[in-house]
């Protein structure tokens, strides 16, 4: 069998640094003496979660900080937090590593900056994802937010006002809602602040079409960075699936002479390495 990666997948830049600064949290913590959090789950991939957690990484919900103490140290995730709870961990003394995507800390300043200038903030992106209540807790005015291009349509849209992306959400929905907006309001201020990571994850699937039987995603299935390259192999190979590791391949996949394969940006070089294997093997 050939395997054939995209260009691009796997863990992209803020994915890694927030991973990095967990495993050296616990690198130092070898003696046992501070308790390591991670505010929210850090990544949306169960395999890396699963071995974080098995070397003493602990899941903090954010409306319960009862067992935070001077002892402890909370590590940000890339999609941020609000600055509600930045101020609680530090009412109770906690060490705070903050790993926010840098991306996701402009578009955070973005909204706090522009709703100071009395803009109203429109975000385009998934309605409950942590990225997109971390921007809008920084904002000081209305917030909106869209998640397609019909939504944008029945929006009403305030004279002054600023679009936002998710950095993870479709370009291509994005572009809708964009030109639809400005339709609407041609004096609408835009931020295209999707990462560059999530567009060259898209266009390296794209380039795939045609050069294998099938198309398999790798990455958790609660990622929407994930779930978005999924739907797009869906367009260039009508026998595409998305799998979180080697044991999820289907058996339809082992007979085919050439499977091409992505990943999100929450995926580990292993899991990759470790499908690719199972695929040449003949193993799962």
């Amino acid at each position: 069998m050939q395997v054939i990666r995209a260009k691009v997948l796997g863990f992209c830049m803020g994915v890694r640094r927030a991973v990095e600064t967990a495993v050296n949290a616990l690198d130092q913590n070898r003696d046992g003496t501070k308790k390591i959090f991670t505010l929210g789950p850090l990544i949306h991939n169960p395999t890396v979660l699963a071995s974080l957690e098995e070397r003493g990484l602990r899941l903090l919900d954010a409306d319960n900080m009862d067992e935070v103490d001077s002892s402890s140290v909370v590590v940000i995730r890339a999609h941020g937090t609000t600055p509600g709870v930045l101020s609680r961990l530090e009412s109770r003394k906690a060490a705070v590593l903050d790993a926010t995507c840098p991306r996701v800390h402009l578009s955070q300043k973005r909204a706090r900056e522009w709703s100071e200038k009395g803009f109203d903030i429109i975000i385009a992106g998934d309605r409950n994802h942590g990225e997109v209540l971390s921007i809008s807790s920084y904002a000081k005015t209305p917030v909106t937010v869209i998640e397609s291009a019909e939504e944008a349509e029945k929006l009403f849209l305030p004279e002054n006002s600023v679009l936002i992306a998710q950095t993870t959400f479709s370009p291509v929905e994005f572009e809708k809602i964009c030109t639809i907006l400005k339709r609407k309001n041609s004096q609408l201020q835009v931020f295209n602040s999707i990462c560059s990571a999530t567009m060259e994850r898209q266009n390296a699937l794209s380039e795939l079409e045609g050069r294998a039987d099938g198309l398999l995603i790798i990455g958790g299935k609660n990622s929407a960075n994930t779930r978005r390259l999924y739907d797009s192999g869906t367009r260039y190979f009508s026998k595409c699936h998305l799998v979180e590791n080697e044991l999820e391949i289907p058996a339809c996949f082992m007979a085919m002479e050439r499977v091409a394969i992505s990943a999100g940006a929450s995926t580990p070089d292993s899991t990759i390495d470790a499908v690719e294997n199972a695929l040449i093997l003949g193993q799962t």
